[in-house]
């Protein structure tokens, strides 16, 4: 029944899919996405006003582990757990939130329970991974539906996407003639920061700084992030215009230029390749280098700050979490003018976008195909098709040299910057915009004609079939009404019970039928002796009946039954 127009109409609530992985911080190879799962979270918690938490997950040790982590976050409503086994349970919300792009996986899963029981709303990150890619095109060919979406963080997200969407469409038409396409709903939403937690604190700068050995008049510019030339954004340019800016400061008033580059090499190879760079290529700043996998270290980065740089080149990156997390922090950008740094940076007002240049569509056949083939690996890919992407350095070095030298500019951009954070990207506004989103989802729901319906004793998944389907062709014989089943001697619960305890033997329990269904329907045999199938599970209840006779062979299988046919 729906809510009286006088009532209170109930916030916006989703299953959430719960990794343990995808939310955590503290791992060592810490990535964007990591830090916007735990980002989502904390802002859901505190800005959603929902009264019950939804986690969707495989096990209840992943589901007590999301407990005990919202509970670190202060979280005190009850947590419902949806096993992820029964693909039916995100109903009771009416929206599976994945946060990554599996919409399609997600959706033929659905398929076999009921395609308008919920949607389906997942989120880009990188969009150029092979396995993304294949995410993507794999939309059109999946059973989603149009009350789904794939939320695109930046427009540089969207336009890739329709792109893709557009040219496997193309594809379809001319392979099969295909005419009717169902996309998803592929909104623009930010991710989100925690404005508060980035408030500008004189007494914590001038800690910070002291604590790095910074003079409180110096310069201070600061990259935080994964430090990767070639998966993350290629350092030369900015140590190019850092020591431009810094020659020409020692011309001018002396200030000395620090920058402070906060994250984590994933190998001695890398670390060392970005000292020595820093050495050779800006020997006039000042390198500092933290691990901005320690959240002590970097709020000390963030608070010893003047400026925020990002002088990204790659594309893996397609909207840059840190560029709003330094708005949030009061300090002007200066960024590359390059994929959703468009959407955050303002030009000249809350910092300065510098211009990138790479080569004509074409010229890049030759990666693409190398990395499909496995030559490449991601990682490789993305460092190969970096190397031709150009930033201008000079522009960069008359940005950085402007904000140290003009104050009252470096303050007020800073100061923009902050108050676009807050409006725009605190996890307040954001989550309220996913909210919206799912409420806009369940209309379409109610209100939509169900694509790719399945049809009676259709599979949902073609390339998904049950085994007893796909291999019929192998056994001697199969399981029908008519076979007559019989215990063997001293076969009992117990005995069931006492094989369960063996390796060889006890992993399968997920997947067995209930000991106690077992141990009375070995009971049974005995007391009335051979049963035909079909009497066996007129006994049984509704809910257990597939798994207890799917079971019957399993126990056969463990010499507990003999099953003849007749």
């Amino acid at each position: 029944m729906l809510p009286a127009m006088t009532d209170p109409i109930p916030a916006a609530n989703a299953a959430i899919f719960y990794q343990p992985e995808g939310y955590d911080t503290s791992r060592q190879k810490l990535m964007g996405r990591h830090a916007a799962g735990e980002g989502f979270l904390k802002g859901f918690l505190r800005h959603s006003g929902v009264d019950t938490l939804y986690c969707y997950a495989a096990t209840k040790e992943f589901a007590g582990h999301f407990q005990r982590l919202v509970a670190g976050f202060g979280n005190k409503r009850p947590v419902r757990w949806l096993d992820e086994s029964d693909a039916a349970s995100p109903r009771v919300p009416g929206t599976l939130y994945l946060p990554d792009p599996s919409l399609a996986a997600a959706s033929w899963r659905r398929r076999a329970v009921g395609q308008q029981l919920f949607s389906i709303a997942g989120i880009t990150h990188t969009t150029a991974s092979a396995g993304a890619m294949d995410w993507i095109a794999g939309l059109l060919t999946a059973p989603v539906q149009e009350w789904d979406a794939l939320i695109c963080t930046s427009q540089v997200v969207r336009d890739t996407i329709d792109l893709v969407l557009d040219q496997q469409q193309d594809y379809l038409r001319a392979r099969m003639g295909a005419t009717h396409f169902t996309r998803p709903q592929l909104p623009i939403i930010p991710l989100g920061v925690d404005t508060a937690a980035f408030a500008p604190d004189a007494d914590k700068r001038a800690a910070a700084r002291a604590a790095l050995g910074i003079a409180p008049d110096d310069a201070v510019v600061l990259f935080v992030g994964r430090l990767s030339f070639h998966a993350k954004a290629h350092p030369l340019p900015m140590y190019q215009a850092l020591e431009r800016a810094a020659q020409a400061l020692m011309k001018s008033s002396g200030k000395k230029i620090h920058l402070i580059q906060a994250g984590w090499f994933a190998n001695d190879f890398i670390e060392n390749a970005f000292k020595n760079g820093a050495a050779q290529f800006c020997p006039s700043v000042n390198a500092i280098f933290l691990d901005g996998r320690k959240p002590d270290l970097r709020a000390q980065a963030w608070n010893a700050a003047d400026i925020f740089t990002s002088l990204s080149d790659n594309f893996q990156e397609t909207f840059g979490l840190t560029p709003i997390e330094a708005m949030a922090a009061g300090l002007p950008g200066v960024v590359s003018d390059w994929n959703g740094y468009r959407d955050t940076v303002r030009d000249g007002i809350d910092g300065i976008r510098v211009p990138t240049l790479m080569p004509r569509g074409g010229l890049g056949a030759d990666l693409a195909d190398r990395h499909a083939a496995g030559i490449d690996t991601y990682d490789l890919y993305c460092g190969f098709s970096s190397q031709f992407v150009a930033i201008d350095a000079n522009t960069a070095a008359r940005a950085y040299l402007k904000l140290i030298e003009d104050v009252p500019l470096r303050l007020r951009m800073g100061a923009a910057a902050r108050a676009r954070a807050i409006d725009t990207f605190d996890w307040a506004v954001v989550v309220k915009r996913y909210q919206d989103l799912w409420a806009d989802l369940a209309e379409r729901r109610r209100a939509g004609t169900e694509n790719a319906p399945r049809i009676a004793d259709q599979p949902a998944n073609p390339t998904r079939l049950d085994p007893f389907i796909s291999f019929a062709s192998y056994p001697s014989d199969i399981l029908s009404g008519a076979h007559v089943v019989a215990a063997t001697q001293g076969a009992d619960g117990a005995r069931l019970q006492a094989l369960l305890q063996s390796p060889l033997i006890s992993f399968v329990k997920p997947m067995a039928p209930d000991p106690d269904d077992c141990a009375r329907i070995l009971a049974d045999l005995h007391r009335r002796g051979p049963l035909s199938v079909t009497d066996i599970l007129a006994e049984a209840p509704d809910s257990r009946r597939n798994r207890i006779e799917r079971g019957l062979v399993w126990l056969a299988k463990l010499g507990l039954l003999s099953i003849k046919k007749v």
